[in-house]
Order: C-alpha cells, then structure tokens, then sequence
C-alpha cells in the first residue's frame, strides 16, 4: 500500500509540472492541441473525456484504498489507531473450544443417594462429573552447581483445568513460572509433556497444552460467568492441596471486587474471596458455583502460617476468558498503553515542583507527534536531575486513567490492563491545579516499553 502511494504522488506531481508548463505557454487545451494530434476533437469533448478520466481515476484509487472518505468528519479516528480496535464480537465464543458433554448436578445423579441431602447431592455430582477434568501439574526447573554445571532438579506443583479436549488446560501463571519442564498428570495415571502456550503474569494466568491420545476421552470443565455473582452464594474447588489428588471442598463466595497487589506494579482487580480451602497445591484449579461451572481460578490464600485461614481469592473466570483468548490466539497479552513518561509522585518532587498534588503520575515528556501529544497532554518544560535521572517538571499530572483513580505506576497497569492498543479513554489531569479532562488514543505497550 505504501508503494502504491508513493507512486501516485509521483504521477500528481508529474502531471501538475505539465499543467504549470503548458499554463505559461498559454491556453492549455490550445497548447495541448498544438502538441498532439487531437484535431478530430473540439474543445467540449476534450473536456468531456478529461473530466470522466479523472473520475474513472478517483474511483480506481477509491477502490484499492489509495483515497479514503472519512464516515464521521466530527470525530475522526486516526488509521494508526484504527488497526488495534478490537474486532466485532466476543474473542473467546471465536476460539470454539472443544468441551465434553456435562449435566447440571440437579440432574446427574448415579448411584443411591436417597440417605443425602439435596446439597450433598450436588457435590457428589460435580466431584463425579469434574474430578477427571482437573489436572496435577509438576515441573522442572535448572539450578546451577558448585561447578556452575546446569542441573535439573524438581520444580513446584499445582492444579489446572482441562478446557478444550484437544489438550488445553487453564492454570497459573506462578504454577509453571521458571519451569524448563511441564508435565499434566490425568486422573488415570498417565502423564504427558506440556507446552506453555501463553503466560499473563499480570493477571497469574497461563495456558498449557498436552497431546492426548486419540483413544483418550479427555473431560473438561465447563465455563460459567463471574459477572453476578453474590456474597454467600455456594461454591466450591478441586484441586490437589499438599499433592493429595483431586480433592473437593466446599465453601461460600466471602467477598467481590477485591484488588489484590500481586507484584510491585501488578494489581489484580475484582478478586474472588472465598472460604473454600485452596492450600498449597490448589493454584491453577477450579472454583465451581453450585451448577459446576467454573466462576474463578483459584490462586492465592493469605495466611500468616501458609496454610488455609478461611481467606481464599481467586481470578474471575470472565477475566480468564479474555485472556484465554488472546494466550491461544497471539501467546500473549496485548495490551494499551498512554505513550508518554511519566514519574510516580513523591515528596521531594512535589516540594521542588511546587504541585497542588500530592499522588499521581507527572508527565515528564511526551512522543513526539504521538496519540497524548496529539490529546493534549502536557509534557514537562524544566530538566531537573534526580540521582542518575532527569525529570521534567512542569507539566501534567494524571490522576484518573479510565475511571480508576491513579496514584501509582501500579494503578497505571491495573487500569489499562483490560484495554487494547487503539482504543480510547478518558484520562483526567491536574494541569496548575484544575482539573483536565481529554480523550487519548492508546499505544502498543509493548512496543513502546522495548524501546
């Protein structure tokens, strides 16, 4: 496209020499004549066929994308920007993952169970149904000896979930991090070689796959929704704690919404709390509601001890499934990014610069040309040196990103960590102690913080 581009300009330029020259040598359709053998044409027909050459010309290029009408002329989109719009539809229904066949728990019961409740019931019926979908995952990590020889020895374990029955599974990230070698152990035994398909650290999640024989009926766990859940509502997780294989327990939903700091500038957002024991050894698996699906992956307990205190959280099975999607499609995350500097706020920079605010991020520049830039956002003007960096002071400094109040780096991540490069959101600035609102494009995170 860009060729074709450059050579079209070429041509204008060209054929706008030739108009220049033949004006100043007079008449243009005279001089025209006097050039070439045209004189069974009058001067109206030359027009004519000129004016419908030109037309078939705009058309043309029209067609091939060379020229391009604008459908809103009040808020047009830059074609940068355009590329990393999110697609029409849901990315995960687009995967058609490969489930087994399973059936409510009301409705799937083997077995006398007269002498049970109807809540005991249940549980017997999800354990029965899921147990075989959920995984041991053990790996293999390399140290280095005395004679700086790399050896390898016995990694960490943890839980996963069979989603798709060509072999992907949903676990976390922590469970394979460093590994030189996954290995999925089935409920039958047998066990096979993974492959890490795609990790997001920021959210713990990551997507392994195994090769199953074709004679291997592998089950898989079933996906539910995260967005309505309710404090007190039944559920419960499978897993295998302390390495004791498939093991149910059984708890309520302790809490919503809650932002769990995982890494000095990872936030994950919206966690599931829950009674439910997950013990070491749980991480990666499931966290069921009372139908079976999966609501959550459960990944973390805090406790002073290491062991299960009754507080459980868990990532919600809607952020698993946006990021399923993105893991098996690309094997990573893509994420936006506002493409500008910026300092994390602190009492030596706020005294110095003389700020109205306490948190935020200082913008201390701005790409040249870039999506901020080009918002509005406002770079510092006065180099200033901290240690062995310098910052500019003088300019924005951001206080809301999407909604989300920001006073840290971390908060910048946690807020863009669900949005797309070429997207667009509302960030809110302190600008000489009032308050700016503009629209900004997001960057390629990625691209930018390699650079």
């Amino acid at each position: 496209m860009e060729t074709i581009r450059t050579v079209w300009n070429v041509l204008t330029f060209i054929i706008s020499l030739f108009i220049v020259y033949f004006n100043r040598r007079g008449n243009f359709f005279e001089v025209f004549s006097r050039s070439f053998p045209v004189k069974l044409y009058s001067k109206g027909q030359l027009i004519f066929f000129s004016v419908l050459s030109a037309l078939i010309v705009v058309m043309f290029a029209v067609g091939i994308g060379i020229v391009k009408f604008p459908l809103n002329s009040e808020n047009q989109v830059d074609e940068e920007a355009g590329r990393g719009s999110a697609a029409i539809g849901d990315p995960f229904e687009k995967l058609e993952l490969r489930q087994s066949d399973y059936i409510d728990p009301r409705l799937h019961q083997t077995g006398d169970l007269s002498s049970f409740t109807e809540d005991e019931k249940e549980n017997i019926s999800i354990y029965e149904q899921l147990n075989e979908a959920v995984v041991n995952i053990t790996t293999e990590t390399v140290a280095i000896n005395w004679f700086l020889e790399p050896v390898p020895q016995e990694g960490g374990s943890g839980s996963g979930s069979i989603i798709d029955t060509r072999g992907y599974v949903l676990t976390n990230n922590h469970v394979i991090e460093n590994a030189y070698k996954v290995f999925i152990n089935l409920a039958d035994g047998s066990q096979f070689e993974g492959e890490v398909i795609g990790t997001d650290p920021e959210n713990d999640l990551a997507v392994l796959k195994f090769n199953p024989p074709r004679e291997v009926q592998l089950k898989t766990v079933p996906f539910g929704d995260s967005g309505n859940l309710r404090v007190g509502q039944k559920v419960a997780a499978i897993g295998n704690p302390f390495a004791l294989e498939r093991t149910l327990t059984v708890g309520i939903v302790s809490g919503l919404g809650r932002p769990i700091q995982t890494s000095r500038q990872n936030i994950i957002r919206n966690m599931i709390q829950t009674d439910a024991s997950i013990n070491p050894g749980n991480s990666g698996g499931p966290l069921l509601d009372s139908r079976g699906k999966m609501i959550g992956i459960n990944t973390m307990i805090y406790s002073p001890t290491g062991g299960s205190v009754g507080i459980g959280f868990a990532v919600p099975v809607n952020t698993a499934k946006r990021v399923v999607a993105e893991l098996i499609e690309f094997g990573k995350v893509r994420r936006g990014w506002i493409d500008a500097s910026v300092v994390q706020l602190f009492p030596a920079l706020v005294r110095h610069a003389e700020l109205s605010v306490s948190q935020g991020l200082l913008v201390s520049r701005t790409r040249r040309g870039g999506f901020a830039e080009r918002a509005g956002i406002r770079q510092g003007t006065e180099p200033i040196r901290y240690g062995a960096s310098v910052i500019y002071i003088g300019g924005d400094v951001i206080t809301m990103v999407d909604g989300i109040k920001v006073n840290t780096l971390a908060d910048l991540y946690s807020a863009l960590e669900d949005n797309k490069p070429g997207e667009q959101i509302s960030v809110e600035v302190n600008r000489s102690g009032r308050t700016v609102t503009m629209n900004v494009v997001l960057a390629d995170r990625e691209e930018l913080l390699s650079r």
